[in-house]
């Protein structure tokens, strides 16, 4: 009864006090008081009953880890499980001018001179490479820069400077670089989708960006494009979207001038997006003077430095660019498709079994998301009108479509789960079938030629040269093989001088392979040691591989679609 009557009083007593406790609450924080001088911070709350992300995914990401390190452990795995060719570009326009401006080797030959770069035989039908690197055509008339070759430069110098510059390391770390930076591109790309969206929306873009056939078989090669794409994707992070709240222009434009260094085409894809940006400032005059051209500007100045300290003369890369592959369309000798290309087949191929998750995110899309339609739209409408095509020119778009496949699966219900399931099995098996079988040949081979490395060693014994009877840059070169052997291969510049009696070298041996032969080497003392071709080549040269004492010493599988001049395997042939 005491507890009780107790327990009453104190009611009593706090009924009675409170309003006076109140009061002094009152006084002590600024409730509705206009000009105070700081706000009630409220303390966060770091139990994940009340976090947005319920799931956890930024923080555990998957298997446990943060998404960044399992973007880096999946590009990595990515990187390591593709060993195949896609096309030359990757070697030729990258490592193999890389090595070039690393890696020099006096030659003392007693007939020629050890500062000469190549020396065009008497019968002006095969180039003799004496470098140790070799140049393609792009680069004696100026349209290539070195600033992209120059990343993997700086990689082969400190190889060099700490003699660990073996033939494996120089192969596989540019592609681990480049594994790397699309692994950042990965992750930036899910933490932009969760501020613009919302997580679940990230979960499956992120999803379909992995599981992509075709980003796995591009993104960690050499090539102009993959760099093109990884910066798109980071630009896209800092770009301001209608619903972020990102300012900091400087950041993308930053980006967006470093893709456009790369490969000029990068602003088509961007030319829709720079005009959204602009109409959508307030203060246009601003973007443009005080972040657009000083970006710009000096991004410019410095690849254009880089440039003229390697070419030893002042050139302007972008508008030699222009000039030949626009103006004078030289990229048409490399072949042509129809207008609808990309359409009925290109954009098809790239985007494979994520098409029809893309047309329902398409159909889903909200008036926010149509900037980023038409860029893709755009970019598929202007290639289109170039007579030249490659499924790797469309590749930057293929990012931004995943954002729309996020958009369809996360939408999807009843049937999202064999919906992702049917995604993986059938984004896998063309990937690793791209990755690992089809056309890894002509890297194969390479290895294989190894061993002639140290033939050439010894002094005394006879140097080998090697002659690769296949079609132009087939195979790379130098930067696969390391060490300053002969090499020879058939050449296929375009016809730049307007002549009408053109004909590439590589035609010319084509339309006859034994005549070409017995003019290009009159004297079985000029005969290379070893010969490397296509089999299909085979039959036609029979009579000179025997007369000559030929002997096959490897056969390699190369693809099992073989392609015109193009074989299921490769032969290697020795005296």
């Amino acid at each position: 009864m005491h507890t009780s009557n107790q327990s009453i009083s104190e009611y009593v007593w706090c009924m009675l006090t409170l309003p006076g406790e109140m009061e002094r609450i009152r006084t002590r924080v600024p409730f509705g008081v206009s000009g105070s001088a700081e706000p009630v911070k409220l303390r966060t709350r770091k139990s994940k009953l009340y976090s947005k992300n319920p799931a956890g995914w930024r923080e555990r990401g998957l298997f446990g880890v943060s998404i960044t390190a399992f973007s880096v452990i999946f590009r990595l795995v990515n990187c390591l499980l593709v060993q195949t060719s896609f096309v030359p570009d990757e070697y030729w326009q990258s490592l193999e001018v890389s090595h070039r401006m690393v890696f020099k080797y006096p030659l003392s030959f007693s007939s020629l001179q050890d500062t000469c770069e190549f020396v065009v035989c008497a019968f002006k039908s095969l180039t003799l490479v004496l470098t140790y690197g070799y140049e393609t055509w792009e680069w004696k008339e100026g349209i290539r820069g070195y600033s992209y070759p120059l990343l993997f430069a700086l990689l082969y110098k400190i190889l060099d400077l700490l003699h660990y510059d073996t033939v494996q390391l120089l192969t596989l770390l540019p592609r681990v670089l480049q594994a790397l930076l699309a692994a950042l591109a990965d992750a930036k790309l899910y933490d932009l989708i969760r501020r613009w969206e919302s997580p679940e929306v990230a979960n499956w873009t992120y999803f379909c960006q992995l599981s992509s056939w075709f980003t796995w078989y591009c993104c960690t090669r050499t090539l102009t494009n993959s760099m093109e794409t990884t910066l798109t994707v980071l630009a896209l992070c800092y770009y301001p979207l209608h619903g972020t709240k990102t300012q900091k222009s400087w950041k993308y434009l930053s980006l967006v001038s470093l893709a456009v260094i790369v490969r000029p085409t990068a602003l088509i894809v961007w030319l829709p997006l720079l005009l959204h940006h602009l109409w959508r400032e307030e203060n246009k005059l601003k973007l443009i003077t005080q972040q657009g051209l000083p970006v710009a500007a000096l991004t410019l100045l410095v690849s254009t430095l880089i440039d003229c300290i390697f070419y030893g003369k002042w050139i302007f890369i972008q508008w030699n660019f222009l000039k030949f592959n626009v103006l004078h369309s030289v990229a048409e000798f490399y072949g042509t498709h129809p207008w609808h290309w990309y359409f009925t087949q290109g954009f098809l191929v790239i985007i494979g079994p994520h098409l029809p998750f893309f047309l329902h995110g398409c159909a889903l899309a909200s008036r926010r998301h149509r900037v980023l339609l038409m860029s893709i739209v755009w970019t598929l409408l202007v290639y289109s009108v170039l007579s030249h095509k490659e499924f790797r020119f469309i590749y930057p778009v293929l990012p931004l479509c995943m954002i729309f496949c996020g958009l369809s699966l996360a939408k999807l219900r009843t049937w999202r789960k064999p919906a992702a399931g049917a995604l993986v099995a059938l984004n896998l098996i063309p990937a690793l079938y791209t990755g690992l079988i089809h056309q890894r040949g002509v890297l194969d081979v390479m290895g294989h030629l190894q061993h002639l490395c140290d033939i050439a060693d010894p002094p005394s014994s006879p140097s080998p040269e090697v002659l690769f009877l296949m079609p132009c840059h087939s195979t790379p070169l130098y930067s696969h093989l390391h060490c300053p052997i002969k090499l020879r291969f058939l050449e296929c510049p375009p016809n730049l001088n307007g002549s009408e009696e053109y004909v590439e070298e590589a035609a010319v041996f084509y339309a006859d392979p034994l005549r070409w032969l017995r003019t290009a080497f009159p004297y079985k003392s000029m005969l290379p040691s070893h010969l490397v071709l296509f089999d299909p080549l085979e039959k036609d040269i029979s009579s000179f591989l025997e007369g000559n004492r030929y002997l096959k010493q490897a056969e390699i599988f190369h693809s099992h679609l073989p392609e015109g001049r193009v074989g299921r395997k490769i032969l290697i042939y020795g005296q």
